[in-house]
């Protein structure tokens, strides 16, 4: 669960007085090549899921992987690389069994059957498919940057929130779960 990364999570390069000032981070690829990250308080959980369970649906888009039975609760599941217009999941291993998902969270109004995503308990909730978690992360949210537009892939645009250089050069996308969820087929 989310929690267990939370109570181990260590701030990087900083001191108590800036953990103020910094937001939690979850980070993770979208590709072997490319790092992105998404706010906590926007995560239930991660999970690993087995492709055996995640039942596909007909009639979606390609980055819909399916859905699967989280908790009692249809999570749908979407290759969130795919989505944001990279490699699918299915192409980057050639014997995945598992997918590794984030669950995101949303508070909203009640979701209608055929949506993509999920409710419970008021909130909408999305399984992301990822190539891979990383670990927890502290960013000061000041230093999120916004990307160059030339430079951004279109389908990325409505779920970027920025981009974070960290201070060994490595560009990581940050994302925000929220608008990943709302921006699903209704």
């Amino acid at each position: 669960m989310i929690s267990e990364f939370l109570s181990k999570g260590i701030a990087v390069g900083s001191t108590n007085a800036e953990q103020t000032a910094e937001e939690q981070f979850l980070r993770f690829h979208l590709a072997p090549d490319l790092s992105a990250a998404l706010p906590v308080q926007q995560m239930t959980e991660v999970v690993t899921v087995s492709t055996a369970k995640v039942v596909p649906i007909p009639h979606m888009p390609a980055w819909v992987i399916g859905v699967y039975n989280w908790r009692g609760e249809i999570l749908w599941l979407v290759d969130l690389g795919y989505l944001l217009g990279g490699t699918p999941l299915y192409q980057q291993a050639s014997s995945r069994s598992t997918y590794t998902a984030i669950v995101v969270h949303s508070s909203g109004q009640a979701v209608g059957r055929q949506q993509v995503g999920s409710q419970m308990a008021g909130r909408k909730m999305l399984g992301l498919a990822v190539n891979k978690v990383e670990d927890m992360e502290w960013f000061n949210p000041d230093l999120i940057q916004s990307p160059p537009e030339s430079a951004v892939n279109p389908e990325l645009v409505p779920f970027l929130r920025g981009y974070w250089l960290k201070p060994n050069g490595e560009i990581v996308v940050v994302l925000d779960g929220t608008s990943i969820i709302a921006g699903m087929p209704k």
